[in-house]
């Protein structure tokens, strides 16, 4: 007996755990150079995405960037659609796990029933019968029922793995969502000070050139100069305060975008105009590679394709019949009184299978669309990850040339 209970028990397991149809997972490879252009200071990347990035803008040492910065995660409006979608996300998850488990329903109910004392064929003492005639008659019920899918084939498995990984991904984009806006508030921050240290040589050379235009028009009249001078002199004033308007306009702009990205209106936020204290610091060569390993697009594009790869085995297991288990207990009587007796209690247990035979190529063409999304996530992957190497290579290079530039512009002076 207690091998036959052993066998059982191992059928049942083997029943409620099933298989998985559909491709096994494997992630898939990215085209990535043994080398790369600007290699001084590179080390091979490790997978570290979800390691907290930490407040880098402090390297710049300045405060009102470092302020403006934590408003961000605060009353950024495109941070917080990111931080709904995340939860959104995980609400799914869950709301797809709950099939693994059975469902299980209460139900009650009461009815009463009187026939009618002209029922044809009733003999003229039928009202005396119960339940017929002019008598009437109760019934309560109350039960529950359960209902379970075994899931053979993988299909409720993948569905919560392929939730799982959107879900990964949704937190991947939320981290590229802050960095970017991160980014962006610092770059408009750094392009609003440039305007500022701009602006102030351009308002001192428009002092300039308005003191020269007087004295080149105070020599063409006394006749020291001719005339061709003071419209040479009259360019270059209007010329230098054209572009000093223009960079009040873009100063402007600039402001505006930081008050969007800190969540305030444009007219209820402003900044004092102030050149840099001080110059940008060197960016430590180690943070490129950092970076890159870093990245949280590159990983979301991952997690996609681990989805899509889901998608596939959740539509193969549709070639397959669907096994449900139903079950219900409850008592029924003729009153209250009688409702919990023994002799009320009612129940069943079966079992049904499902198999879909003609669909007019409906399973066939859903497998085919998601083999298809599949080769496009990997096609997404694969670009992801080359614009990743395209964006650092561009920066290093970047950095490189400038501090080159700056180093001869020293050396000018």
């Amino acid at each position: 007996m207690t091998r036959r209970a052993a066998g059982l028990a191992g059928l049942v397991a083997v029943l409620l755990g099933g298989c998985m149809v559909g491709p096994t997972y494997k992630k898939p490879s990215a085209p990535v150079t043994p080398a790369y252009k600007e290699m001084d200071g590179w080390k091979t990347a490790q997978p570290s995405d979800h390691l907290p990035r930490g407040q880098w803008w402090t390297v710049f040492g300045d405060s009102e960037l470092n302020a403006l910065e934590e408003q961000i995660a605060a009353a950024n409006q495109n941070l917080r659609i990111a931080e709904a979608r995340l939860r959104q996300a995980r609400a799914l998850v869950r709301f797809n796990r709950a099939a693994l488990f059975p469902t299980i329903s209460a139900s009650a109910g009461a009815s009463a029933v009187r026939d009618s004392g002209n029922r044809p064929f009733l003999t003229p003492n039928a009202s005396a019968i119960p339940g017929i005639g002019h008598g009437a008659t109760g019934d309560l019920l109350f039960g529950l029922d359960m209902s379970y899918e075994i899931d053979l084939w993988g299909r409720v498995r993948r569905t919560v793995e392929a939730a799982r990984h959107e879900a990964q991904a949704t937190a991947a984009d939320l981290e590229t969502a802050r960095l970017s806006l991160q980014a962006e508030l610092a770059l408009d921050y750094f392009e609003l000070r440039a305007a500022d240290a701009q602006k102030q040589l351009l308002d001192e050379t428009v002092k300039a050139f308005e003191a020269a235009l007087r004295l080149t028009t105070n020599r063409f009249e006394g006749g020291a100069a001719p005339k061709s001078d003071v419209a040479q002199a009259q360019t270059q004033f209007d010329t230098t305060k054209a572009q000093a308007t223009d960079v009040t306009v873009q100063r402007a702009q600039l402001e505006h975008a930081i008050a969007t990205l800190i969540g305030k209106p444009p007219a209820a936020f402003g900044l004092s105009p102030r050149p840099l204290a001080t110059p940008p610091p060197d960016i430590p060569v180690g943070m490129p590679s950092q970076l890159l390993e870093r990245r949280p697009d590159i990983a979301a594009a991952e997690r996609r394709v681990a989805e899509a790869n889901q998608q596939i085995g959740i539509a193969k297991a549709a070639y397959y019949p669907t096994v449900m288990l139903n079950a219900s207990v409850g008592f029924e009587g003729s009153s209250f009184g009688n409702l919990f007796n023994a002799s009320s209690l009612l129940w069943s247990v079966g079992a049904s299978i499902t198999q879909t035979i003609i669909d007019g190529g409906r399973r066939r063409a859903t497998s085919d669309a998601a083999i298809a999304a599949y080769d496009a996530t990997v096609a997404g992957y694969r670009q992801t990850t080359l614009s990743a190497f395209q964006q650092v290579e561009d920066n290093l290079a970047a950095l490189r040339i400038l501090e080159q530039e700056a180093q001869e512009q020293r050396r000018a002076v």
